[in-house]
């Protein structure tokens, strides 16, 4: 059977919420407004991720224990039909891989509860006392183009056959060319970018499995 893998979106896709953005919540509605607007108008296209990236988490300043209170949000926020779809996926012989733009601490819990073994996220930098350092900047999806890079590599470490990719965002989206298959994600939010040019668009991720090769 050839190597068939999907890549998965994490936030607003595999789960309602965007971790970022809640771990900003934490610091009060006001934070958590203006880095919810600079997350929309980087997922809407407006401007590149890396120009939000640093600059959201230097307003936060995440702690180790609050992403793993966000790891918590994601799993009891978990999309619907996240669990049957991936199943299916199996079932199929398709290696789910998630690849997000969002912290690696944070997903990582929820990634078990999905039994996903890969994850291609942000890694947060912590001091002793579990504050906030900082963020690896070599990580490729804080970066616009970088889940291109993502899915090139695990392509080709695994020989892959088929590559799928799943999201609601225009760094999913810029995946398109590059994968055999890209299918847009609107059950939270529908992007005017992503319906438009996306070849597929779905509300559940339990549509995915029956529009694979």
């Amino acid at each position: 059977m050839p190597k068939k893998l999907i890549f998965i979106d994490c936030d607003s896709t595999l789960s309602s919420i965007e971790g970022i953005d809640e771990l900003a919540r934490l610091r009060g509605e006001d934070l958590f407004r203006e880095c919810e607007n600079m997350t929309n108008r980087a997922m809407d296209g407006h401007i590149a991720i890396e120009d939000v990236y640093g600059a959201r988490l230097e307003l936060i300043k995440p702690t180790a224990e609050e992403c793993e209170r966000i790891g918590q949000l994601y799993i009891e926020t978990i999309e619907p039909t996240a669990l049957q779809c991936l199943a299916a996926l199996r079932e199929a012989g398709w290696e789910p891989i998630i690849v997000s733009g969002g912290l690696t601490q944070a997903i990582l819990p929820f990634a078990r509860h999905l039994g996903i073994e890969k994850v291609r996220a942000v890694d947060l930098l912590f001091d002793e006392n579990g504050n906030y350092a900082g963020f690896d900047g070599n990580c490729p999806t804080s970066r616009m183009g970088g889940k291109m890079k993502v899915i090139d590599a695990d392509k080709a470490a695994s020989a892959a056959e088929l590559t799928v990719m799943v999201g609601d965002g225009s760094s999913d989206l810029e995946t398109q060319p590059f994968v055999d298959l890209f299918v847009g994600y609107g059950g939270y939010l529908e992007r005017a970018k992503v319906k438009a040019e996306a070849k597929h668009f779905v509300y559940k991720l339990s549509e995915i499995p029956a529009l694979l090769p």
